[in-house]
């Protein structure tokens, strides 16, 4: 942690235009981050002050990521300063509400939010990807086919073998599968874009009706139904079948009005891309319940294993799976 005092004390030395008053500090909660985030007012005017380790080497690219996606046209908040030293930025705040906070608001106006959203990662799709080449920029791991069979292992062995106590026997066997390696490879050889890499509700502020983009510092190569799935199938949000149908096919519709056309398979991408994402979410709430001690995230597991079945029951391949899920529902 660091102390109020503190956050007041450099604020005031690299912003003297505030006054160097006594500004109001309010620490912030943000998931599993290691990073500290807290929110300092200034009579009717606020900013986000963050302070973070060099122990994730994402974290240290947060600042470039967020420049480039602003130039972009991606709605992404705005770098007031940044001393990479030290480990601190202060940046636009976008108020206390994420796309989260409206789980339970009828359809009609959480749809208008949602897309809002995907317009927001769209431009991060077409438009951000096309400006990336000429941008200096250090990116996380890309999605390959080894990416995706670590999301599958971090599943098998963090949630089913950790917190489910399968057997190394029986998990060996299910993760084995040949359709679950096959879907790796076939993933790996699509096109790729850039992609959030955490693209679900709590990283997503509503400031004034609108949608923004945070928390992107994973962002890499990837599928863009990576982060549609991420979205559309967030364990924290219940959305309907039908919810889910109508925003895939918004996403679709404002895709192919950019100029690029929809592939024919594109929602059997999005299914296993759903599924590659779900198992990385189980294999997270595990890892981040049982060997970190944080048992706050086992809550979200049994309904991201409900979605987790529904998705591999349409899949080819995986019925094995498909029936030791059906045992643990």
């Amino acid at each position: 942690m660091i102390a109020e005092a503190d956050v007041i004390s450099l604020t005031n030395e690299r912003f003297p235009k505030t006054g160097n008053g006594n500004p109001a500090v309010t620490p912030l909660e943000k998931g599993g981050s290691e990073r500290m985030f807290y929110r300092i007012r200034f009579g009717d005017e606020s900013m986000i002050f963050v302070k973070y380790s060099g122990h994730k080497e994402e974290n240290r690219h947060y600042v470039d990521i967020a420049r480039f996606l602003n130039g972009a046209g991606v709605p992404v908040p705005e770098i007031y300063r940044h001393d990479p030293q030290d480990g601190l930025i202060w940046m636009q705040d976008l108020g206390e509400q994420d796309l989260w906070s409206f789980r339970k608001t009828s359809w009609m106006p959480r749809r208008a939010l949602y897309e809002s959203t995907l317009n927001g990662v769209l431009r991060m799709h077409t438009q951000a990807t096309e400006l990336v080449s000429g941008a200096d920029l250090q990116l996380e791991r890309v999605f390959d086919a080894d990416l995706y069979l670590w999301e599958q292992g971090y599943f098998f062995e963090n949630c089913l073998g950790n917190n489910y106590q399968i057997s190394g026997t029986e998990l060996e066997e299910l993760a084995a599968l040949p359709a679950l390696r096959a879907a790796t490879a076939a993933l790996a050889a699509r096109p790729r874009v850039l992609v959030h890499r955490d693209f679900q509700s709590q990283n997503v502020m509503i400031n004034e009706g609108a949608a923004w983009l945070i928390d992107f510092q994973g962002m890499r190569y990837g599928l863009a139904q990576y982060d549609l799935a991420s979205l559309l199938y967030d364990p924290y949000v219940a959305l309907t079948t039908e919810e889910r149908c109508e925003l895939l096919a918004f996403y679709k519709k404002r895709l192919e009005q950019t100029g690029t056309p929809v592939d024919s398979d594109f929602d059997e991408v999005f299914r296993w891309c759903a599924l590659q994402r779900l198992m990385q979410a189980l294999g997270a709430y595990g890892f981040l319940g049982i060997i970190k001690n944080r048992p706050d995230f086992l809550a979200h597991t049994p309904v991201a294993l409900r979605s987790l079945l529904e998705v591999a029951s349409t899949l080819d391949g995986l019925a094995p799976l498909v029936k030791k899920l059906n045992s643990l529902s």
